[in-house]
């Protein structure tokens, strides 16, 4: 991948499903898949996170992925904001699936704020 890919190459290859190309993107290094997307890296990493909250990931998936947003600058308000711009799209299921997921990998007492849920909600 020396060289940029058009919106329209990539949407190519993906839709033919170049199986070469997909290996290429999932093997090549962050940067640049960084690169291919036309995205920052900070914008990237949050595609992912946002990406993780739909599937309903596991804890380990999103220790990873937050991490990598944490290093291109996106701070904790940036993160949790994910759940609310994907709300709409996955559904407040998945988000609140995730919620004590991302609280944890964030380093938040995720048991302690739900057993207070009571009084946030008051």
């Amino acid at each position: 991948m020396g060289h940029v890919e058009s919106a329209e190459q990539v949407l190519t290859k993906f839709a033919i499903r170049d199986d070469a190309f997909i290996q290429r993107v999932l093997a090549g290094q962050d940067e640049s898949s960084v690169a291919l997307s036309a995205l920052d890296a900070k914008t990237h990493a949050l595609v992912r996170v946002a990406a993780l909250i739909a599937l309903d990931a596991t804890v380990p998936s999103y220790m990873w992925a937050i991490e990598s947003a944490q290093e291109a600058g996106a701070s904790d308000d940036e993160i949790v904001g994910c759940l609310v711009a994907v709300l709409p799209a996955a559904g407040a299921t998945r988000v609140v699936s995730a919620a004590p997921k991302i609280g944890l990998v964030l380093g938040y007492d995720v048991g302690n704020a739900l057993e207070n849920s009571g009084a946030l909600l008051a």
